[in-house]
């Protein structure tokens, strides 16, 4: 693993560890969701604990009356629920004030006394007094009233009636305080039981309820604790005095309640593990009222712990669960009670945490590992493979152990740092692409690159028959000049052309193959389809002429020797592809076109003309400026090969001088063709032509002259065709 890329990983792998160590609200909110549907797919099975709610519902609310109800009302409704055989009675409601509908304080406001006078005294009545009422239906019996949190500005809160015992490290300090609690008229405090905390509001993500605290602490009583009213109606269900705590190294541990020992966090804590709502958990407060139903009311009383709560919807007491339904507040406490009792639980503790940092490390080693040796693509196999372990570990854990070890943040980091890595790699990939790109445009233009790029072709070794034009350019006497110049000097001449001369190639969407020592090899129509690559490789060869010449210039301007060029072009079928060893290869040309080209540049020479060019070549660029070079013995080749001297571009061909001068030497050739000696006349008349459209061109006729035999008749007279109009031209 190279250096920067390893130090990027394991810098992107500790972020992530210390984002989970500081665990964010949004990382919270991922796992606590990813819980959710963990339950939502193996929720708790549902047993029948002995456990009812007695449901305060609309039903209830139209018979009786709205809430909320005169006390003597729920004074017998404790009658009547130990009557019929109740366990515990658990109030999930307040009682903070006096019952305003008792009739010793109706008879106390000043206004009924007056009308009344002296008939009904007032006084301290237990007949009048319907919390007197309450409290003498609870006295003696196992009835459980709540408090609740009473916010910044409410009365401080008292410790619960249950004891507390701890056991291992000491854990109370770290239980969730509550600081204000609501107050309980003081009549049904004396008579109640228990007392417990009804609050499970608060704790949940996004108002779903997730973890309810068991046991609080209450501030500002070193000593005092408050359980929560499922667990002080379980305690006094197993008719225990006192609550055990056992602590840990990290705070509280679990809670025990008589045989029963539920898990906590350290904060007190715990997490419900939720069943699907079921109706067969409510008895309606309307029909434990009603003496006509208690035949069948109270076989579903007997024995079981009862909490009396509300799902009337303008009660406001609904709350969501994991499993995302909305059922009454008063359910949840009866869903702990049922998992305490059946010993459902679910379990994470600190130890989980760190597996799950421990996990992120290895899943996230492995992947930049991978990445790093065989890059991205390869690495989503074992991304996908690592993600695929962690879920299913994940799910056997929750659906066999009951412990939830959370998948998300090990997914969601190692994606994390799995996109970065990938992009850095791509940089780095583009870089490299980009220098690769840049050195290969010095071989093909850019839009052949371009081309290229977009088909996606791949390198092979191997070859393929396509018929492209070839090109040899090469600097003449450059022995002679070299033994002028110093080595360093002459290499930057080359350079120099060189750079001058790959233009015109480049431009023109030529390839070129190779620079072999003075000399240039070029071809077109590979490696893709290149339109009319015959005519764009004659324009390029006169780009080519117009750069030496312009260097000659600048030479000359510093009394430099000048340089010269000659080209040779030949069009035929090859072999074109990757040659070489199977480690090694270059893409190249191979063919008897390409030793035709190289013998035609050699032929320049014998010609008299810099650029010539074969006869397949003329005729597909016939709009350009050609004329006849004669039948030359090439060395390698048996037979003459017609080959044409490319004097100018489209432009010069369509002039009426080019025409009138290339008239004066196809009049030469037919004298040459039959053997016979041109007049002088003629001949300086052909020549002075040519001068006016290349001083070069009388050089080229004189050596024409001198050379008949090259102009022999064979099968029909040696020239060229005439122009003709080309599309595009």
């Amino acid at each position: 693993m190279r250096r920067p890329f390893a130090l990027l990983a394991s810098g992107l792998i500790l972020l992530l560890l210390v984002l989970r160590v500081l665990d964010p609200a949004p990382v919270v909110a991922l796992r606590e969701a990813y819980f959710d549907q963990l339950q939502r797919l193996a929720p708790r099975q549902a047993l029948d604990p002995p456990v009812r709610v007695v449901d305060i519902d609309e039903a209830s609310l139209a018979e009786i009356g709205q809430w909320p109800w005169p006390r003597n009302v729920l004074a017998d409704l404790v009658d009547r629920l130990h009557a019929m055989g109740a366990a515990v009675v658990a109030f999930d409601v307040l009682f903070p004030e006096p019952d305003r509908m008792s009739a010793s304080r109706v008879l106390a406001d000043p206004s009924v006394r007056a009308a009344l006078g002296d008939a009904f005294p007032v006084g301290p009545h237990a007949a009048l007094d319907n919390d007197l009422k309450l409290a003498a239906a609870m006295a003696g019996r196992a009835v459980v009233l709540g408090v609740a949190d009473a916010g910044p500005s409410g009365p401080a809160a008292v410790p619960g009636l249950a004891g507390l015992a701890e056991v291992g490290d000491p854990a109370r300090g770290g239980l969730t305080p509550l600081r204000t609690a609501t107050r309980i008229v003081p009549a049904l405090a004396d008579a109640a039981a228990g007392v417990g905390s009804i609050n499970v509001a608060g704790v949940g993500e996004g108002g779903v309820i997730r973890e309810v605290p068991l046991l609080w602490r209450v501030d500002g009583d070193t000593t005092g604790v408050l359980p929560s009213l499922a667990v002080e109606a379980l305690r006094l269900a197993a008719g225990e005095t006192t609550l055990v705590l056992f602590g840990g190294p990290v705070g509280a541990e679990s809670l025990g309640i008589g045989p029963f020992e539920a898990p906590v966090a350290a904060d007190g804590t715990f997490r419900v593990h939720y069943r699907p709502d079921d109706p067969a958990l409510y008895v309606s407060a309307r029909d434990v009222l009603d003496p006509a139903r208690e035949a069948e009311v109270a076989p579903r009383v007997a024995g079981q712990i009862v909490f009396v709560g509300t799902s009337a919807a303008g009660l406001l007491d609904i709350r969501q669960t994991a499993l995302g339904q909305t059922v009454p507040g008063v359910s949840i406490h009866a869903q702990i009670v049922e998992q305490i009792i059946a010993g459902a639980f679910l379990r994470r503790s600190d130890v989980t945490g760190g597996i799950e940092l421990c996990v992120l490390v290895l899943m996230g080693g492995l992947v930049a590992l991978r990445m790093a040796r065989q890059g991205p693509v390869a690495s989503v196999t074992t991304g996908a493979g690592a993600a695929i372990t962690v879920v299913a570990a994940s799910w056997y854990a929750f659906s066999r152990q009951g412990v939830l070890l959370d998948a998300t943040f090990p997914l969601t980091g190692g994606f994390l740092a799995f996109s970065v890595l990938s992009i850095y790699q791509y940089a780095i990939a583009d870089r490299e692409k980009r220098l690769i790109r840049q050195s290969f445009s010095r071989y093909v233009s850019p839009a052949v690159l371009s081309q290229i790029e977009k088909r996606d072709h791949r390198l092979e070794l191997g070859g393929e028959l396509r018929e492209v034009t070839v090109m040899f350019a090469d600097i003449r006497n450059f022995t002679a000049l070299s033994e002028t110049m110093a080595p360093q000097a002459l290499v930057a001449l080359l350079n120099d052309l060189f750079s001058d001369l790959s233009r015109p190639v480049l431009a023109e969407e030529g390839t070129i193959d190779k620079f072999i020592g003075d000399g240039i090899m070029a071809f077109w129509n590979a490696p893709l389809d290149t339109d009319r690559h015959h005519r764009k490789a004659c324009l390029a060869a006169l780009k080519m002429r117009a750069e030496v010449r312009r260097a000659t210039v600048n030479r000359a301007r510093r009394g430099e020797a000048p340089v010269t060029l000659a080209i040779g072009l030949a069009s035929g079928v090859v072999c074109v592809g990757n040659m070489g060893s199977r480690e090694r290869f270059n893409y190249s040309v191979v063919g008897d076109t390409v030793n035709q080209a190289a013998r035609i540049e050699t032929a320049c020479r014998h010609a008299g003309w810099d650029i010539l060019v074969s006869d397949a070549v003329a005729q597909q660029a016939a709009d350009l400026a050609f004329l006849p070079a004669g039948a030359l013995e090439l060395k390698g080749v048996s037979t003459r090969v017609q080959v044409h001297a490319l004097v100018g571009g489209p432009g010069m061909a369509g002039t009426a001088e080019f025409r009138a001068f290339r008239a004066a030497c196809l009049d030469l050739i037919g004298v040459l063709s039959r053997g016979a000696i041109p007049a002088d006349a003629r001949v300086e008349a052909c020549a002075a032509l040519g001068a006016r459209l290349d001083p070069g061109l009388r050089a080229y006729i004189d050596r024409m002259v001198a050379r008949p035999g090259d102009f022999a008749v064979a099968d029909g007279p040696a020239v060229a065709p005439a122009p003709v109009a080309v599309r595009g031209a």
